[in-house]
């Protein structure tokens, strides 16, 4: 691919001069982006140290190849991870220090299930795993790892 083919497709929709969305996207509320991916996302189980969730898999988060979009997959990994920081008491969720996710199956728009565990929470660190699964047949579809550092609270 030449690199202006490389530039063009980078820059469509992302804000280029040509970008006919360009003033939608400036417009868009704070924190679209977690509502973007989480929406019609539902907690099945939220206990302490664990949260299950489910949803289908809506088709704005599919890739060109009609299956669930990696980025997509991340994102969930790192928002439902965090809310199982939180199920232990942690003051905050933190920063991300580290998430890596391995994809093992498509999931093609139906039904999938995110569970979420948390490994240990420290003073300073907390570490997640979370698992989705396709809902009908239990079979993994991503596993990934999430790594944060927690703010501690200054004792001035």
């Amino acid at each position: 691919m030449e690199l202006e083919s490389v530039k063009r497709y980078l820059e469509k929709g992302g804000g280029g001069d040509d970008d006919k969305n360009k003033s939608t996207m400036e417009e868009m509320p704070t924190k679209f982006f977690e509502r973007f991916i989480m929406q019609g996302l539902r907690v099945d189980l939220s206990e302490p140290g664990r949260v299950i969730c489910s949803m289908k898999v809506p088709p704005r988060l599919l890739n060109a190849g009609n299956f669930m979009h990696g980025g997509a997959t991340a994102t969930l990994v790192d928002l439902v991870g965090s809310a199982a920081i939180f199920t232990v008491g942690a003051p905050s969720v933190g920063v991300s220090v580290e998430i890596n996710v391995s994809y093992l199956d498509a999931a093609f728009g139906g039904e999938i299930e995110i569970e979420a565990k948390v490994l240990r929470v420290g003073k300073a660190v907390a570490v997640v795993s979370v698992e989705l699964r396709k809902k009908d047949t239990g079979k993994i579809v991503a596993q990934g790892r999430h790594t944060k550092y927690l703010a501690i609270s200054s004792k001035m």
